[in-house]
């Protein structure tokens, strides 16, 4: 196997579940979130050649995430309903308190779909991802009074 394509592959394999879980809160539906990270992936794979050694793969990938979901804004869409799971992390080694975890996820899942898709991305970049307003606003391509509003 060539050694470009087998770090690739790794790299998918150990980014995708952390991918998927922004893409999750990024668009409110699981479906829509694997569309998301696909498109994103399949972007990174053309570019991997000056990508897999500089580090900065995962970075490069989550831009291309935020910046195709601020294209899909743009275009007309269909409402959107919210049926997928959450994501749950790997690991851990305490026993889930499953009550407490199917509220949390109610509750979360609940607020998320009162907000618009563009209040959701900026919540996820600001909260999820720890990004700064003028970084959030970068990679939505829209200014910092506008992360500031949403």
């Amino acid at each position: 196997m060539d050694p470009l394509l087998s770090e690739f592959d790794s790299f998918v394999r150990t980014r995708t579940p952390a991918l998927l879980r922004s893409a999750y809160l990024l668009t409110g539906d699981q479906h829509l979130a694997e569309d998301l990270v696909q498109s994103a992936l399949a972007r990174t794979h053309r570019s991997w050649g000056r990508l897999h050694d500089s580090g900065n793969a995962e970075a490069y990938t989550r831009k291309i995430m935020y910046h195709l979901q601020v294209s899909w804004w743009r275009r007309r869409r269909v409402a959107e309903s919210m049926p997928g799971n959450l994501p749950e992390p790997r690991g851990g080694d305490s026993a889930p308190d499953h009550a407490q975890q199917t509220t949390l996820r109610l509750t979360l899942r609940a607020a998320l779909a009162k907000l618009s898709a563009k209040q959701r991305a900026v919540l996820v970049l600001r909260f999820f991802e720890d990004r700064t307003e003028t970084e959030a606003a970068d990679l939505l391509g829209v200014t910092g009074g506008t992360v500031k509003n949403r």
